[in-house]
């Protein structure tokens, strides 16, 4: 029999879907959550690249099912959701994301609706569409990644920062909506993490060495550094955080 403890991190029974889980910081939640006893519905732009997330998941001994969908597209979402409510999800992180490094004089407006498409307006219509089945039942945990540039400006990432920044906002705006309804919203920011999304700075010497130098641990982040924290906020134990916006940075913030 599980401990008091042990239960409130636990979760079993809980099914918990994960966009972007393909790899990176998406990928790593997804498995840990399956560690932590949920089932899996994993999202992602194609059955391929789920498919050793999903091979994690199957060796944990917990269940996966997969939705084909490209956050950036409306109808995709609409399309691949259709049927969330017969999923019972009662844990969904907004995860996938996307950056394009440019000055903002030459930031198309193509690339801005890609970034607040994929960032932020299929953060809102996929927390709606999780939801609603959610409120029926009185509960349910929702999780967005949010980033530092929910915080600050940034350099050459005007579209990245504004949709991160409104993250940021849209979380705190459902929270409190939902919270009294047994739904609690909270982000989780990450600080600099060894991803895809940052491969162009950590090949930089220049930059790479000037963001080391203010971290205070004194490394890039891993996806397994996140990965803790979003089961925590998706556990019991976190039942009373609500439109919280928590940095995992390795002290940049505090710096």
């Amino acid at each position: 029999m599980a401990t008091w403890l042990e239960s409130q991190f636990s979760l079993n029974g809980k099914k918990a879907l994960v966009t972007g889980a393909s790899k990176g910081i998406g990928a790593e939640i997804a498995i840990a959550m399956a560690k932590a006893g949920a089932d899996i519905v994993l999202v992602g732009r194609s059955k391929e690249s789920l498919n050793d997330t999903q091979i994690a998941i199957n060796e944990i001994g917990k269940k996966s099912e997969i939705l084909i969908c490209d956050v950036e597209f409306r109808t995709q979402i609409s399309d691949a959701f259709e049927g969330i409510a017969q999923l019972g999800v009662d844990i969904a992180v907004n995860n996938a994301g996307s950056i394009s490094r440019s000055p903002a004089i030459e930031t198309t407006l193509e690339d801005w609706d890609r970034i607040i498409n994929t960032n932020l307006n299929s953060v809102f219509q996929i927390s709606q569409l999780c939801a609603k089945s959610m409120l029926e039942r009185g509960q349910g945990r929702i999780i967005n990644i949010a980033s530092l540039l929910s915080f600050q400006g940034g350099i050459n990432v005007p579209a990245y920062t504004a949709s991160k920044h409104a993250v940021a906002g849209v979380t705190k705006a459902l929270a409190n909506e939902w919270g009294a309804k047994g739904v609690t919203v909270n982000a989780i920011a990450p600080g600099y993490i060894s991803t895809d999304n940052t491969h162009a700075l950590r090949n930089d010497p220049d930059r790479n060495s000037s963001i080391l130098a203010r971290i205070p641990v004194g490394r890039w982040g891993t996806p397994q550094d996140l990965a803790a924290t979003a089961v925590f906020l998706a556990s019991p134990a976190a039942s009373y955080i609500n439109g919280e916006i928590i940095t995992v940075d390795g002290g940049w913030m505090g710096r």
